[in-house]
This record gives structure tokens, C-alpha cells and sequence, in this order.
């Protein structure tokens, strides 16, 4: 995407803000936004004196215009259960209302559009591994469902932006991903488990940790997200590491890497959690050349130091 002018939305984010690291390393100019409801500007510091990048505070979910982009990455969302279910209303609002308005850039400029996914359209899946054709098991009114219908919605808005209007659209399907710059107490496993062992506290693993989950270290995640906004693909691609593991497996795993001395604790699993997780990668291994290279050991490795400095904040 060498030269391109590009609209990342969210761009204070976890994810945000890898992707506007890794657009501007292949040679694009990147405009961020973010509301920063939920994101941080000490994820775009390094980007402070970088020519190549502009960042404008903004909720889209009020219409604006930053001129003319080639593409528009949508990564704008409160995305952890704790910021999701604090945020209820606001993230309902910018999985329709926002991402309507990022399409609306698309459609003026003719750029490409990406609409970051989730996983979590699929629910508590009955179909293991999950596939893109697979439509899901979600509950429409549980207290997770203001994300999980937010981002159904929003593929839906694509899809019709994509059909109607003839928008390039891409949407990535995200499977649990971690790394640096994930927000510390956002209440996913991998941040979750590594503050507590790093605090040398118990371990908390909810349910009885037979749960599973697929994780992604978060370069990998980037690079499969890059290749499909090269694709002309614009029907769901998953994106993920389908090695799968229990909850209860990667608290033993974080245990013998950083806290030994930290017991396990086991707490009620919360309403709608889903049992299983676990990305069918046929379609980008085939479409995309695909797949991800980064075990969890490695990557829990890579993230260390992050997450020390984390613990050293508090």
C-alpha cells in the first residue's frame, strides 16, 4: 500500500495502532482517529515526529471528512468485556453509526474499506473449528450482545455498502489476539493472567478452565490483516492461530513462564462465555498465503517486558 493515503480508524488502539505501524513501514501516509474512549495515546507516542502520520481526536460517529484516502481501515470499537459492557450504548452506536459514516468516506473517495471483525459473530459456536459460512450462536439481548450485534451489524452495513453502492469492502473475522499495547486490566485471558502473575497473585481461570480460546500474537494478526486489504476478497475472512488451548492450559503455561509461586484460582464462568474458539484458516491460507508463525510461548516471550512495565505503573 506504498503511497497511499489511508484512513485508520481507532487508531489509538491495541490494534490501531500495530496497523498504522505496519501501513506506514510499507510506505503509506496514515491518518489516525480515535475518540479515545478506550484507546491510548501512549500507543502512537513513537509516532510523534513521523511526517507520514496525522492524528485528529474524533468520535465517528459523528460525520466527518478527512479528505481524500485511497483506503479506510475500521478498527474504531471498544472491543474488551470490561470496556464493552461499561461502554454498552457507545459501542452499539459506533458499530452502526460509526462504521456508516467510515463507509461513507469510502463511497466519496472510491477507497478501499476493511472493517475489523470479530470471532465473537459466531457466539457460543455449535460448528467447531468455526468457518466464515458458519452463521453463528449468539444470544441478541445477553449483556455481551452489545458487541457481538454491534459488529454483526456492522457486517451486515458492509456487505450492503459493498452490494448496493459497490464499495471495495474486506472484513477481517479477529481471533483472540494479544502483544504489547494490549490494555492491562481489559479483562482478557492473556492480560489478565500475565498482571496477575507478575503481581504474584493467584491465577484466575473461570468455570473450570475447559473452555478453550485461540491465540494470536499480534504481528502475525497485522499481516494477515494487510494481505486482505490487497485481496478482492469481500465476503469474512477469519484471522487467527487455530492452535487451540484451554483456559486452564494457558494458566499453566503463564504459570511456569513467569509465577511459579502463583496458585490457581477458580472463579463462576461469566453468562454467554463461549465453550469453544477456534478459527478454521483454510480460506486465508488459500486466498491470502496465510498463516501464523508465532507460538504462545514466544509470544507470551515478546510480551514480557510490555506487561512488567504495566505492573511497575500501578
Amino acid at each position: 500500500m506504498e503511497d497511499q493515503t489511508i484512513l485508520v480508524t481507532g487508531a489509538a488502539g491495541f490494534l490501531g495502532s500495530h496497523l498504522c505501524d505496519a501501513l506506514l513501514a510499507g510506505g503509506a501516509r496514515v491518518i489516525g482517529v480515535d475518540n479515545l474512549a478506550t484507546g491510548n495515546l501512549a500507543n502512537l507516542e513513537h509516532l510523534q515526529n513521523e511526517s507520514r502520520f496525522a492524528f485528529e481526536e474524533r468520535d465517528i460517529c459523528a460525520a466527518f471528512d478527512v479528505g481524500a484516502v485511497d483506503f479506510v481501515f475500521n478498527f474504531a470499537s471498544p472491543a474488551s468485556p470490561v470496556d464493552y459492557m461499561r461502554l454498552g450504548v457507545e459501542t452499539l452506536r459506533v458499530g452502526s453509526v460509526g462504521t456508516t459514516n467510515a463507509l461513507e468516506i469510502a463511497k466519496k473517495y472510491g477507497a478501499g474499506f476493511l472493517q475489523a471483525s470479530t470471532s465473537e459473530c459466531y457466539g457460543d459456536p455449535e460448528v467447531h473449528p468455526q468457518v466464515e459460512t458458519y452463521w453463528g450462536n449468539v444470544n441478541p439481548i445477553g449483556p455481551r450482545s452489545v458487541y457481538d450485534e454491534a459488529k454483526r451489524f456492522s457486517e451486515a452495513t458492509v456487505m450492503a455498502y459493498h452490494r448496493y453502492y459497490g464499495v471495495k469492502t474486506r472484513m477481517v473475522r479477529i481471533f483472540n489476539t494479544y502483544g504489547p499495547r494490549l490494555q492491562a486490566n481489559d479483562g482478557r485471558v492473556i492480560s489478565n493472567l500475565m498482571m496477575q502473575a507478575l503481581r504474584g497473585e493467584p491465577l484466575t481461570v473461570y468455570g473450570d478452565g475447559s473452555q478453550t480460546r485461540s491465540f494470536c500474537y499480534v504481528s502475525d494478526l497485522i499481516e494477515g490483516i494487510v494481505r486482505l486489504a490487497k485481496s478482492d476478497e469481500a465476503l469474512p475472512v477469519n484471522i487467527g492461530n487455530p492452535t487451540e488451548w484451554t483456559i486452564l492450559e494457558c494458566a499453566k503455561e503463564i504459570q511456569s513462564l513467569l509465577g511459579p509461586q502463583s496458585s490457581i484460582v477458580f472463579k463462576p464462568l461469566p453468562q454467554d462465555d463461549p465453550k469453544q474458539r477456534k478459527p478454521d484458516i483454510t480460506k486465508a491460507k488459500k486466498l491470502l498465503g496465510w498463516e501464523p508463525k508465532v507460538a504462545l510461548r514466544e509470544g507470551l516471550g515478546l510480551s514480557v517486558d510490555y506487561f512488567k512495565k504495566q505492573v511497575n505503573k500501578e
